[in-house]
C-alpha cells in the first residue's frame, strides 16, 4: 500500500461510510454491554469471548479506515515510463494521460487507478492495486464480526442461562429486546451483503481478473499464462507470508512480477 493519504470529496460516499461506522459503533457498544459483560460477571462465558469480540471489532474498523484513506494506486500526472515497458502502456481517452494496461479511469474520483477493481461508496474510495488487500480484509472481518454478533444474539435468549442480577443501565434494561433485534437485523443485512461481495472478490483473484474486466468481458478471448492462486493472492497482499494476509497494521510492499503476467490485458 502506498504511504500517501487519499481523501475523496464525495457526500454520497461520506453518508455510506458513516452508515457503516454507525453499525460498527452500535454493535461494539451494545453487544458487550447487553450480552458479554453481564454473562461474564455471572460466569456463563469466559473473558476470551470478550477479547475475541473486541479483537474482531478492532480489525474490522482498522481495515475500514485504512481502506478508505489509502491511495488505491493513483497515477502521477507525468509518469516516467521505462523504454522496455512502453508497449505495456496506453493512453486514457478521458484524461489524456499514459497509464499501464489494466488501469481504469474513475469518473467519480477523476483520475486513473492502477488495476482498478471498482469504486466502492461504502469506503468512499476506489479499490485498486494498492488497497485491494485492505478491502478484502474489511470484507473478511465484517463477516466474522457479523456472524459473531448473530451467534451472541441467539445464545443470549436460547442458550445462556437467564441473568440473575439486573444491574445494567436503566435504558439498556428497558429496551434490551429492541436493541438486540436491531443488532440482529443489521447483522443479517451485513452478513448477507458482504458474503456475496467477498465471494466475487475471491473468484476475481483466483482468475486474476478485476470486476471491471469481468463486466467488459475484455479477458475472455485473450490467451494468457495462468498463475497459481498462491501467486495471485501474494501479489494482492504484497507478501508471500500467509499469516500477514490477515493483519491490517502493516505496509504493503508490491511484489516484482514479470510484465507478461502483470499486464496481460
Amino acid at each position: 500500500m502506498g504511504r500517501r493519504i487519499h481523501f475523496v470529496v464525495d457526500p454520497q460516499g461520506w453518508c455510506c461510510m458513516g452508515l457503516i461506522i454507525f453499525v460498527w459503533l452500535y454493535n461494539t457498544i451494545f453487544i458487550p454491554k447487553v450480552i458479554l459483560f453481564p454473562h461474564y460477571e455471572e460466569g456463563h462465558i469466559s473473558v476470551l469471548a470478550i477479547l475475541c469480540y473486541y479483537f474482531c471489532s478492532l480489525f474490522c474498523i482498522a481495515s475500514l479506515l485504512r481502506a478508505s484513506v489509502a491511495d488505491p494506486g493513483k497515477l502521477p500526472e507525468n509518469p516516467k515510463i521505462p523504454i522496455t515497458e512502453r508497449e505495456y502502456w496506453e493512453l486514457c481517452n478521458k484524461c489524456n494521460m499514459m497509464r499501464p494496461k489494466r488501469s481504469h479511469h474513475c469518473s467519480r474520483c477523476g483520475h486513473c487507478v492502477r488495476r482498478m477493481d471498482h469504486h466502492c461508496p461504502w469506503i468512499n474510495n476506489c479499490v485498486g492495486e494498492d488497497n485491494h488487500w485492505l478491502f478484502l480484509q474489511l470484507c473478511f472481518y465484517t463477516q466474522i464480526l457479523s456472524s459473531y454478533t448473530l451467534i451472541l444474539d441467539f445464545c443470549h435468549y436460547y442458550y445462556f442461562l437467564p441473568l440473575k442480577e439486573e444491574n445494567w443501565d436503566v435504558f439498556v434494561f428497558r429496551h434490551e429486546l429492541a436493541l438486540l433485534r436491531i443488532s440482529a437485523f443489521m447483522g443479517i443485512i451485513m452478513l448477507g451483503g458482504i458474503s456475496g461481495l467477498f465471494y466475487t472478490q475471491l473468484m476475481g483473484i483466483f482468475t486474476d481478473t478485476t470486476s471491471i474486466e469481468k463486466m467488459s468481458n475484455c479477458c475472455e478471448d485473450i490467451s494468457r499464462p495462468r498463475k497459481p492462486w498462491q501467486q495471485t493472492f501474494s501479489e494482492v497482499f504484497g507478501t508471500h507470508w500467509k499469516i500477514l494476509w490477515f493483519i491490517p497494521f502493516r505496509q504493503r510492499q508490491p511484489l516484482r512480477v514479470p510484465y507478461h503476467f502483470a499486464n496481460h490485458v
